[in-house]
């Protein structure tokens, strides 16, 4: 079985509900080309909406045998994951 491409997308400053259906297109999109890595370096918000959009995005690359790594998170995207206790839910996501 050949290798499957790493797509990377960054996540935009503002990771809310306004943008959850671009960010969607745009996972799905890259999902149906092999693993994907989220790039979180830039946010400064994100909506639960968003955090659980990434968690199904997750589970879709795992039924597809796909990789789905999330790096270099923001302090403020720690800290909403640390705030909604769901650091142990992403805590296997992370890169590195």
């Amino acid at each position: 079985m050949a290798d499957t491409q790493l797509n990377q997308i960054k996540l935009p400053a503002i990771a809310d509900i306004g943008a959850v259906d671009e960010l969607r297109d745009e996972m799905l999109e890259a999902l149906n080309n092999g693993d994907l890595e989220v790039n979180l370096e830039m946010v400064e918000r994100v909506s639960t909406n968003a955090l659980f959009m990434l968690l199904s995005a997750a589970q879709t690359a795992k039924n597809h045998n796909f990789k789905f790594l999330l790096s270099a998170p923001s302090e403020h995207f720690s800290n909403a994951l640390e705030t909604l206790g769901l650091d142990s839910a992403f805590a296997p996501l992370m890169k590195g």
